[in-house]
């Protein structure tokens, strides 16, 4: 009786062993009447991980950090601030879900920047309503008399009221991928008319946030910023 308990302590360790051979398993149930155990293993197959080797960037500019997404937070802050100084117009292209925005727009809020935030749906022409005096027409539901109202220029009206130690304003315009080529044109000019003015224009999305000069998405050339 005791060797028959034996026996089938035997073979239940060899079938929860995988490691060892189905010759060890046999051998277990021979030798199991005499108590006589082994010691020899079967020898483990080794397993030799493939690498892949991945470029970040080949020659055309494209390569893994393309299809990585959003996810990656990237060391690039100190170029997102260079950029809005030396080109002061800048066309951003962030991921669809959102979010990853705000690490940027944070970044210029610490370095002294205020914002104007507004949508380009609605906004009628950009000129009149960030350069000038413009006209408003609530509704008036059918019941009230039409009216029409004015309002200040909007960025002109946000400068006024800048606190003395604020280094600009920032207008940073939501959905500008409805915007015209010439609405986009004079977004790209307006801080050569006003220069404490930097733009930040959402003009689409990207699989990563990715930014690209504005006067470069409106077409604007050299000759065209002369004239």
């Amino acid at each position: 009786m005791a060797a028959a308990s034996n026996c089938c302590q035997l073979v239940q360790a060899a079938v929860q062993q995988r490691r060892h051979s189905p010759a060890a398993v046999k051998r277990a149930l021979v030798d199991g009447g005499g108590c006589r155990s082994w010691s020899r293993k079967a020898p483990l197959q080794t397993r030799r991980a493939a690498t892949i080797r991945c470029n970040l960037r080949n020659d055309s500019g494209r390569g893994i950090l393309e299809f990585i997404g959003g996810d990656l937070a990237r060391f690039d802050l100190g170029q997102w601030l260079s950029d809005v100084e030396q080109h002061k117009s800048l066309a951003i292209y962030p991921p669809h879900e959102g979010g990853y925005e705000g690490r940027y727009f944070t970044r210029l809020r610490y370095d002294g920047y205020y914002f104007l935030d507004l949508t380009a749906r609605g906004l009628g022409d950009p000129e009149t309503t960030l350069t000038k005096v413009h006209p408003v027409c609530p509704a008036h539901l059918g019941k009230q008399p039409i009216a029409r109202w004015y309002f200040p220029p909007e960025v002109d009206y946000r400068l006024a009221a800048l606190p003395p130690d604020a280094k600009g304003l920032i207008v940073w315009v939501i959905e500008a991928k409805v915007l015209s080529k010439a609405e986009l044109q004079f977004l790209a000019l307006l801080p050569t008319l006003r220069p404490k003015v930097r733009v930040i224009a959402e003009c689409g999305n990207w699989r990563q946030f990715v930014w690209k000069p504005l006067k470069e998405i409106s077409g604007l050339t050299p000759e065209t910023e002369v004239a």
